[in-house]
């Protein structure tokens, strides 16, 4: 498994093996490719149930809000929420991607992933950001702010059934928004057995 250089980030782009939608030229980094904090995001909200319990959906668990332009999102302390990228990600199937965060954001206690940085090959969608503030003071978020970075590898063969494939139970293809986690169809007895079920 090879890393892409800024130059083949680039050919594949312009092939549109690739696909980040908006792209500036200028997010081009020697090996990666810099991107935006969208103005959706997921917020938790702790007194609509006694715990989470990853076995039963809680549709009221979390709350989409989205920040006007300049307004900014505070992240206090401890605190963690959904974001998403502005960008639209989309890889071939020969290709996976790494997410991470900013040297520049780490430094002041901002993480954007805490499990959420693979992007499998055959991804279609916004990427969804698990955002944490671990420093001693709120930290502020702007939309369209660079939140992170996208890396691309390549790997020794196409896989055969790329994210989204019947039967691979792909939660989140084609999201659009920071979409809250899926985890409890893993143990709802009542799903429809059909394995081209996402």
């Amino acid at each position: 498994m090879s890393v892409l250089s800024d130059r083949d980030i680039r050919a594949a782009l312009e092939a549109g093996a690739v696909r980040i939608t908006p792209y500036d030229p200028e997010d081009l980094q020697p090996s990666s490719v810099d991107l935006h904090l969208d103005c959706t995001f997921r917020v938790f909200r702790n007194n609509r149930y006694a715990f989470i319990d990853v076995r039963a959906p809680q549709p009221d668990l979390t709350e989409l809000l989205t920040v006007a332009d300049d307004e900014p999102f505070i992240l206090h302390p401890g605190e963690f929420v959904l974001g998403q990228t502005l960008e639209w990600v989309e890889l071939p199937n020969d290709l996976v991607a790494r997410l991470e965060g900013k040297s520049s954001l780490g430094r002041l206690g901002l993480l954007i992933h805490s499990t959420a940085g693979y992007v499998d090959p055959g991804w279609r969608g916004n990427l969804t950001l698990e955002l944490s503030n671990v420093a001693k003071l709120p930290i502020a978020l702007y939309a369209g702010m660079r939140i992170g970075q996208i890396s691309f590898f390549r790997m020794s063969s196409e896989v055969e059934r790329p994210y989204g494939s019947p039967g691979l139970r792909s939660r989140y293809q084609g999201q659009s928004e920071p979409t809250a986690s899926a985890f409890h169809r893993d143990f709802d007895a009542t799903r429809d057995p059909d394995p081209k079920r996402p």
